[in-house]
């Protein structure tokens, strides 16, 4: 090695000066953008939580009964009231089943008893969709597959439902 040190040019000087302030610089704008990007990710999810749909379970019969509520939707930074809708009934082993009203088919909005020709069945107006009283879907109508149940949990007596989920195939 030789004793003789390495001189740096001005110009030499310049170009590492300027590219660093310059990369410093560069990292300084882009921390906000990626904060930004990561940031709702990194929130706890609120998926998964049962919300109070206001209806006593003494007051739940073997009658089908639509019920509506609202639940607070967060999407990264917007948050908005959310309308959710079931249809709640008691089985004959006096369970508590609560069904989606929404369509399997086209996601049209059954109803219950929705047509005179097709009576103690949920109705689709869209394709005359039908389905039995237990949420399975009739053979031979559009629908493929069973309405979706809620997940259902009761909380000094009253019913909580949470996210529906698919029952599969018919």
């Amino acid at each position: 090695m030789s004793d003789e040190k390495q001189q740096v040019s001005r110009r030499q000087f310049l170009n590492y000066t300027l590219t660093g302030v310059g990369g410093f610089m560069a990292a300084g704008l882009l921390i906000s953008p990626i904060r930004m990007a990561i940031d709702p990710v990194l929130k706890e999810s609120s998926a998964g939580d049962m919300a109070n749909v206001g209806l006593s379970v003494d007051d739940i019969t073997a009658e089908p009964q639509r019920i509506d509520w609202t639940i607070d939707q967060v999407d990264g930074w917007y948050e908005s009231e959310v309308n959710r809708a079931a249809w709640v009934y008691r089985n004959e082993n006096d369970e508590i089943v609560a069904f989606s009203p929404v369509c399997k088919h086209l996601g049209c909005v059954v109803s219950w008893e929705g047509s005179d020709q097709h009576p103690n069945e949920y109705f689709c107006p869209c394709h005359d969709g039908r389905y039995y009283k237990d949420g399975t879907n009739v053979p031979g109508t559009p629908p493929l597959a069973p309405l979706d149940e809620y997940e259902q949990e009761v909380r000094d007596g009253m019913l909580f439902l949470g996210e529906p989920k698919p029952r599969g195939e018919a």
